[in-house]
């Protein structure tokens, strides 16, 4: 009988690092067991700036999740983001040699081989190579082919790449700290583990979760991916333009933003000023305007959001059947939704993970969901392996893990 395995997702963000550890259950469903937080110092745009900052940030969250969970933690599932990673979509074609007829495991490695033959710089490495949909003999075939007679196997492939010592850097901070790294995902991937189920997968579906520093997007369409990738903007590059302009210190500007601002252009929000006291620490009042603040925040997320409408490839747009789900600890905005609904005139939600069990209320809170898509992510290639090991069964019919 199956037996619950506990994971550890590891995100280091911009804003903040999340470690969080659940338990996955046979049955499919998580039961988180604790979340550690620490405020990130020393990541720039997702990126690692500052080594010796970000390694104590990482070691602060893992003591919480240490002491939240009473597990403790020696290797993770580690998320990664930046401009740097690119997601393209190829075919990999690859016919068998002629005196074997069934389509075997190293057939499909073969193919795979084919699709990853992007050209990349050398300073580039392959992070994902994810199954989209086989082919035999042109015969289409949503899971894989292994078992099956045909001659020619075309394999479609979402393969996603990025600068290797970039996502080294992050591998090391790990490591430094005596845990192992048992996978690395890209973040909008892992995230989408939580805020999408298959049948909205099916319909169409894209998430855009909103950071700090960055937006990551992934586009779902007939089940299977098709576009992801980060805009270099998020929550903070809000905050920022609001200090700039109205020249609030910055942690005031966040305050500001996340209090009073709206992201929605509706006028009847954009009345009256916004009074800001005094304080013991040289801070005089002042009054901001509430349309200059509610302008600002949409001008930014209207950019944002159109970057991410940008990458999308021609027609996918009116392919979205479902919806467009918005997620990240930045997607809690004033009028965000209105904003969404207005640029990509589809519908708009707010992931929710289901099957999430927990003495933490706060693990649905949209900030945590790379974390969590993490354990579900290991929960899926858990699953793989095990059909994967069931012989001639599970070679004839295996699972297929397409993320």
């Amino acid at each position: 009988m199956a037996r619950a395995k506990i994971h550890v997702g590891l995100e280091i963000g911009t804003s903040k690092v999340c470690m969080l550890v659940g338990e996955a259950k046979p049955d499919g469903s998580l039961k988180i067991l604790g979340i550690g937080t620490a405020k990130s110092a020393g990541v720039r745009k997702g990126e690692i700036c500052d080594y010796s900052k970000i390694k104590d940030c990482v070691e602060e969250a893992r003591h919480k999740a240490e002491e939240a969970s009473d597990v403790e933690i020696g290797s993770v599932f580690l998320s990664v983001t930046g401009a740097h990673f690119v997601g393209v979509n190829n075919t990999g074609t690859y016919r068998l040699p002629d005196r074997e007829k069934q389509i075997r495991p190293e057939h499909l490695n073969e193919a795979e081989d084919i699709a990853k033959k992007v050209n990349i710089s050398d300073d580039h490495v392959f992070l994902h190579t994810i199954p989209r949909h086989y082919r035999v003999d042109g015969f289409e075939h949503s899971s894989s082919p292994a078992g099956l007679f045909g001659k020619t196997l075309e394999s479609d492939y979402h393969v996603v790449y990025g600068i290797g010592t970039r996502i080294q850097n992050s591998i090391k901070c790990v490591r430094e700290l005596q845990m192992e790294v048992d996978d690395v995902v890209f973040a909008p991937i892992a995230t989408a583990q939580c805020a999408l189920n298959m049948s909205e997968r099916e319909r169409g579906a894209l998430l855009i979760d909103i950071g700090g520093g960055t937006t990551d997007y992934a586009l779902y369409l007939d089940g299977t991916i098709v576009s992801s990738g980060c805009i270099a903007a998020g929550g903070e590059h809000v905050t920022n333009d609001i200090h700039m302009l109205t020249e609030l210190p910055f942690s005031k500007a966040e305050a500001l933003k996340i209090r009073e601002g709206d992201a929605s252009g509706d006028q009847s929000r954009s009345l009256g000023g916004i009074k800001i006291p005094a304080d013991d620490k040289g801070f005089t009042h002042q009054e901001v305007k509430r349309e200059l603040l509610n302008e600002v925040i949409r001008q930014r997320m209207w950019e944002i959001l159109t970057l991410v409408k940008k990458r999308l490839p021609a027609g996918a747009i009116e392919r979205i059947g479902t919806g467009v789900f918005l997620s990240g600890g930045s997607s809690l905005m004033n009028g965000l939704e209105s904003l969404t609904l207005q640029v990509f005139d589809r519908s708009v939600y707010r992931s929710q993970a289901t099957d999430i069990s927990g003495v933490q209320a706060n693990f649905k809170d949209p900030q945590f969901a790379t974390a969590l898509g993490l354990i579900r992510y290991a929960q899926l290639a858990d699953i793989e392996k095990q059909m994967k090991s069931r012989g001639l069964l599970g070679r004839l019919w295996p699972f297929s893990h397409k993320p």
